[in-house]
């Protein structure tokens, strides 16, 4: 599991280097609401209102949605300090991040 984290997170870095991943709840959801979120990821100690606020907007959108380290293991990975939440926005990242996150 630790190595398949690792893997998620280095993934999350090199989508965030190519520019395809946005961070932050507004930026987030927005990503989300106008269709150009692939992926959403939310780290394990956000708010429960985050989580569920969340939850249920990709449930409604039919976005992918997975919680994952924490907001410094989140922050970290894609070079900032704490993130709570964050979209992947290209689609083969997504992917990506999907299959790892699926072998744990």
């Amino acid at each position: 599991m630790r190595n398949n984290r690792n893997k998620v997170l280095s993934l999350i870095g090199l989508a965030t280097k190519a520019g395809k991943t946005v961070s932050g709840e507004f930026s987030t959801e927005k990503s989300v609401k106008t269709g150009k979120g692939f992926l959403v990821l939310v780290a394990e100690d956000a708010s429960e209102n985050t989580k569920k606020k969340f939850r249920n907007m990709c449930e409604y959108y039919e976005v992918p949605i997975y919680f994952l380290s924490d907001k410094e293991g989140l922050g970290k990975s894609m070079g900032k300090e704490f993130r709570a939440s964050l979209a992947v926005q290209d689609e083969n990242f997504a992917n990506a991040i999907v299959k790892e996150l699926e072998k744990a």
